[in-house]
This record gives C-alpha cells, structure tokens and sequence, in this order.
C-alpha cells in the first residue's frame, strides 16, 4: 500500500447558487489551493475536511493499493485522479496522487 498525495488543484464559489439558497455560513470551506495533504493509505489526513473525504476516499483507496487508469486514458499521469468536493456552492478540484512510499 502506498502514500497518495492530495493537492487543492481549484476552489470555486457559485455566488449566485450561494445567494438564492444557502443561508450565511460562519465558517464556510477553508480549503486554499495549493494547500498538499498526504493520505497515509487510506487514512484521512488530518485537516482535510470531512466531506471532501468522503468524496474522494474511495479513489484514494484504490490508487494506495495500485489502481491505476482510473479514468480509462483522461488523466495524464495514470497513478492520478481529479476528484471534486460534493459542495454545490463551493466545490473544491483536488488532484490525486500516488506516491512512491510506502503507507505505514
């Protein structure tokens, strides 16, 4: 099982979708881009949000233990994945990768 790196690739906000229907968030996603965490196998990392991992974990799962072509020839690099946040105002692009070392 290997380590995956996750990058915030792009974080976008939909004000419009965010006025007509979210109410005022204190503490909306803190997510920056450029901002790396690295998944120790299938561990969240600490301080990735919740719901982004829930998004993503099984990719990240199956990238720790080998997968590779996720997306059948889309991504470049095929030991990656681009995975977005389920957040309709504000969804965050995080890049997937597998490293060469392995999880503990």
């Amino acid at each position: 099982m290997k380590k995956v790196r996750i990058t915030v690739v792009k974080k976008t906000c939909h004000t419009e979708l965010m006025e007509k229907y979210e109410r005022p968030l204190e503490n909306p996603c803190d997510m920056q881009e450029g901002q790396t965490f690295t998944a120790n196998g299938w561990q969240r990392p600490e301080g990735l949000c919740l719901s982004a991992w829930e998004s993503m974990s099984a990719f990240v799962m199956a990238l720790s233990y080998g997968a590779e072509d996720i997306y059948n020839g889309w991504m470049k690099n095929k030991r990656s994945a681009m995975i977005s946040c389920n957040d309709g105002f504000r969804p965050v692009s995080f890049l997937l990768e597998t490293m060469d070392e392995d999880a503990q």
